[in-house]
């Protein structure tokens, strides 16, 4: 599968892809479908990517006017392809690319807020429900108005009991599922 840009300042470049089977690329449709959904609140807004992988999803926000997106992944592989990437699309200024711990990362202080955190990680392993728990706990990581979307497969979807954090949507396209969190609103 070849990974490109769809759209915006960097749309048709190609990206390359991690070697070997530890990442899971997003497909074309999903990610277009994806940011369909959110439309022009990608401009100026600002991305943590917490299994970046290839870094396609938080590229393509930039390319589409996104401010700036904070990748991270734990293995080496994925932070020299990321960095590879985000050079050839010329977003190094706007990026920072983090080796780092996604449950270690998430349970840290905030440094900063995102409007919106992207978890896709490792599939059939818990760890999109872990992230999410850990988001929930932390929730300072999250603007007031922040997105937090998990893409995982539809089988390894539950309803998790979160204090911070309430569902509002799922999109399924195929063998991926994108459930979108909110803050819950106080009643």
């Amino acid at each position: 599968m070849s990974l490109r840009v769809i759209s915006g300042k960097a749309k048709g470049r190609k990206l390359k892809s991690v070697p070997g089977d530890t990442t899971r690329p997003i497909t074309d449709r999903v990610k277009e479908a994806l940011f369909n959904i959110i439309a022009g609140d990608v401009v100026d807004s600002n991305w943590w990517d917490v299994f970046a992988g290839t870094g396609a999803v938080g590229i393509e926000a930039l390319s589409r006017g996104a401010a700036f997106v904070r990748f991270s992944d734990s293995n080496r592989a994925p932070i020299e392809t990321i960095n590879s990437n985000v050079e050839h699309c010329g977003f190094k200024s706007q990026a920072e690319i983090r080796r780092a711990d996604a449950f270690a990362f998430l349970s840290s202080p905030a440094d900063r807020k995102f409007e919106y955190i992207y978890i896709a990680p490792p599939q059939y392993q818990e760890m999109w429900a872990k992230a999410l728990e850990l988001t929930d706990e932390n929730i300072e990581w999250l603007s007031e108005d922040g997105w937090v979307i998990a893409q995982i497969a539809p089988k390894e979807y539950k309803a998790l009991a979160l204090e911070n954090l309430e569902e509002f949507e799922q999109r399924k396209y195929g063998s991926t599922l994108l459930v979108f969190y909110e803050r819950k609103q106080p009643r």
